[in-house]
């Protein structure tokens, strides 16, 4: 199977959702990187954010919230990386199908292929560029594959 086939059926399965309507948890360890991203969430009518800041548990905290349409996982994080922390979230039986997004300022094409190979959804190179997130968690939402690393 190619990747434009395997894209293709990822996209198929998931169910376009408005930004207003969308539930995000960003698990973000910095906090300035935070409230950068939840201004930019807040901006683009994203009203449910929650903020996690370490990958300890957070297949836990997720399993807590009423729902969780998408996940902005940094991959450098404290006690367990986003690697860690995706396993967990893929072992979860209400979870394992949550749109999980590797974000980094690790960012290059090996580290790309490895949060691909790992079963992420999508990655977000860091910095952040505030003109081009908003369309990148749009397109996200409506149900595309985003790997962009800069």
């Amino acid at each position: 199977m190619t990747n434009v086939q395997s894209n293709t059926q990822s996209q198929a399965k998931r169910q376009p959702i408005e930004p207003a309507e969308a539930h995000v948890l960003v698990v973000e360890d910095n906090v300035p990187n935070f409230v950068l991203i939840a201004r930019m969430l807040a901006f683009m009518g994203i009203q449910r954010c929650e903020w996690k800041t370490s990958g300890w548990q957070v297949a836990q905290f997720a399993d807590t919230l009423p729902r969780v349409d998408l996940i902005l996982l940094d991959i450098r994080l404290p006690y367990e990386d986003g690697y860690q922390a995706l396993q967990k979230l893929r072992a979860n039986s209400k979870l394992k199908s949550t749109v999980v997004i590797a974000v980094t300022a690790e960012a290059s094409e090996e580290q790309m292929r490895r949060a691909r190979a790992s079963g992420f959804n999508g990655f977000l190179g860091k910095p952040l560029d505030p003109d081009r997130f908003p369309e990148q968690i749009r397109r996200i939402l409506a149900g595309e594959d985003v790997w962009e690393w800069h």
